[in-house]
């Protein structure tokens, strides 16, 4: 079997286990050493670096859906991630204030979750770049911040979901698959983090990936409102509103779905890398 083959047949299998990760998806369980921050503080990230890469690597598609150019990496590209990065696990975000702290996290979530794919050239899932039998690389300690092990999951669940509980965070937040909401071409900041929140969670949820109606009664949603629902509502039924709010072309046929007993909505997500090219 070729190695074409196989990806499909890896991504097929994930795809059945994605219902699994309504169940295993991690908790938001706060990680109490991260609530220091410092009001006051007037220091900024630099994060220039991240942006230089983002602009070379990250292409917005037709398809609505950015992707990165990961063959393009060269030595100089790889550098620039690696020092980015490690200037960040020496950076004391307990030192920053809270805007700055945002921005940090976002920042280096996503420039790790790129260096794991760069670290594994030859996969084409982020499901199969953890260790052996492992379910992806997010409980994997990457990094080290202020002398402590973090993971990728540490960031999320631990760290932006206790601390900020916004449920827009899922929309900046990229695990390297189509599936996922767009990796930003512009890098966070303080200043503009609140922008691009509110801007993610309009480009992801006009999306079809997101959003879509596949027959008259069967609705089709990502796959982050069965994980996570309880960070977008407290039942289902609130969960239509959220999107009927946010989808006002669908507003009446989701209203309409929502009065049927049983609601046929069907969740996906597409595990496939975010590659501009073949791999």
């Amino acid at each position: 079997m070729n190695r074409t083959r196989l990806a499909r047949l890896f991504i097929t299998c994930a795809s059945i286990l994605t219902s699994a990760l309504a169940q295993a998806a991690p908790k938001s369980e706060l990680w109490e050493h991260w609530l220091t921050h410092q009001p006051q503080s007037e220091r900024n990230v630099d994060h220039l670096p991240w942006q230089t890469l983002l602009t070379r690597h990250v292409i917005a598609s037709t398809d609505g859906i950015n992707r990165v150019t990961y063959d393009t990496f060269d030595d100089s590209s790889k550098a620039l991630l690696s020092q980015y990065i490690t200037a960040l696990s020496e950076t004391k975000p307990s030192q920053l204030n809270r805007n700055e702290q945002l921005a940090y996290w976002v920042n280096l979530y996503n420039a790790q979750t790129i260096q794991v794919v760069l670290d594994h050239p030859d996969k084409d899932s982020i499901l199969s770049m953890g260790p052996f039998l492992a379910f992806g690389p997010w409980d994997e300690p990457y990094l080290e911040v202020e002398g402590k092990p973090v993971t990728l999951n540490d960031i999320e669940h631990r760290i932006l979901r206790p601390i900020w509980r916004d449920h827009r965070l899922h929309y900046v937040l990229n695990c390297a698959s189509i599936g996922c909401p767009n990796l930003s071409r512009s890098a966070y900041t303080a200043t503009n983090m609140a922008m691009q929140l509110a801007q993610a969670e309009q480009t992801f949820l006009q999306h079809p990936r997101a959003v879509a109606f596949i027959d008259t009664n069967t609705l089709q949603l990502t796959s982050l409102f069965d994980w996570y629902q309880t960070d977008f509502a407290d039942n289902e039924e609130q969960l239509l509103d959220y999107v009927a709010q946010q989808r006002p072309d669908l507003a009446q046929r989701i209203a309409t779905l929502a009065q049927s007993k049983k609601p046929k909505i069907k969740y996906v997500y597409d595990w496939s890398l975010n590659a501009a090219s073949n791999r």
